[in-house]
């Protein structure tokens, strides 16, 4: 068989593979959560997020925002030195992130197996 043969099933084939392995793909929400940061950040986003009184009281006093809330759960660092403690039947994390005035804060969460909540809101 010529070269240009082989070459030709040789695309045929590697078409057709793409064409499925795109098909199964497509439509689908498909993450890669290979890191530990990333796993527990996307578990608590994904759950319904609670607040409790004393974040409340902190976010009232307007220095800090709901979206800074969702930016640190999106891109902060979770120091889990501090993090991964049993705390209430459920799971303290430990997030540090910035809020849109660049400055430092660090969340206090607890996940449980069906919330999370946030705790405490610390200025740096």
């Amino acid at each position: 068989m010529k070269f240009v043969h082989r070459f030709a099933y040789y695309l045929i084939g590697l078409i057709l593979g793409l064409f499925f392995v795109a098909a199964i793909f497509s439509g689908k929400d498909t993450r890669c959560n290979y890191f530990p940061n990333a796993r527990v950040l996307n578990d608590l986003r994904n759950k319904p997020f609670d607040y409790s009184e004393k974040a409340s009281q902190i976010l009232a006093e307007k220095w800090i925002d709901t979206v800074d809330i969702k930016n640190t759960l999106q891109y902060g660092d979770i120091d889990f030195d501090k993090s991964n403690i049993e705390l209430k039947k459920g799971k303290l994390y430990v997030i540090e992130g910035k809020t849109t005035k660049n400055e430092e804060i660090t969340l206090k969460v607890i996940n449980y197996s069906d919330k999370a909540v946030l705790e405490d809101i610390i200025k740096k």
